[in-house]
């Protein structure tokens, strides 16, 4: 992939009008471009026939949760014209035949653990302290249960990357959100396990999403630029 291939920018916009504002922006500057919850609840199934009719590639990230029945059923019929999707993966293998069948060339990524959780968060959840106090084991047991279910790789932060791509193979995907460039400045940010471009992509990452550093800044362009020089500087 070129540099510029493995740079997703999320659409964390309110409606259509804005998202367009970005897309016409950033079309030439990155890879994919990223449909969260806030944008497809705004704007509906409708929005992704919109990216596919106008050949924009796409990240549904809805991360689907629920019996395997239901989510097929969704999947079948909000995946045409992605490249990527995410799912939680807890139920392991049980998910693997709705996984199977869902793909229609879309790349099933599983959920691990959110990079806005630390060790207090995890066990306040109810998680054991043997996985609470360590985040990249309770990673790598999720990519495990990815593994079995059928996905073609996983979600988790960059501090996590190099672990799953130890224990499952640089052909199984690594898509890396909380990338903060040090050139960055997210007031109030929320994110906790965070890396820099280069770290996440040094340590094995496919792909980076890079929001706020983008969209925030006073010329996304040139942002966007940035930060897929550092791509290009981590591969070298």
């Amino acid at each position: 992939m070129h540099p510029k291939d493995r740079l997703i920018f999320p659409l964390d916009v309110p409606n259509k009008a804005e998202a367009e504002k970005f897309i016409n922006l950033l079309k030439d500057e990155i890879g994919l471009f990223k449909v969260g919850l806030e944008l497809f609840m705004a704007e509906g199934p409708p929005f992704l026939k919109y990216l596919a009719e106008s050949q924009v590639d796409y990240f549904l990230d809805l991360k689907f949760h629920d019996i395997p029945a239901t989510m097929m059923g969704a999947q079948a019929r909000v995946m045409q014209g992605a490249k990527l999707a995410t799912v939680h993966v807890d139920q392991g293998a049980k998910m693997r035949p709705t996984i199977m069948a869902c793909k229609n060339g879309v790349k099933v990524l599983g959920v691990t653990v959110l990079t806005h959780l630390g060790p207090d968060d995890l066990e306040a959840m109810g998680i054991a302290p043997e996985y609470a106090r360590n985040p990249a084991k309770l990673v790598l047991l999720r990519a495990k249960l990815a593994k079995e279910a059928g996905c073609d790789g996983v979600v988790c932060a960059g501090t996590e990357a190099r672990a799953v791509k130890d224990a499952f193979g640089k052909d199984f995907l690594v898509v890396c959100p909380a990338i903060r460039p040090a050139w960055s400045i997210v007031p109030g940010d929320d994110q906790t396990r965070i890396t820099t471009p280069a770290q996440a992509i040094q340590a094995g990452a496919d792909y980076l999403v890079v929001g706020r550093p983008i969209r925030k800044a006073e010329n996304p362009v040139e942002a966007a630029r940035k930060v897929v020089a550092e791509i290009a500087g981590a591969l070298r």
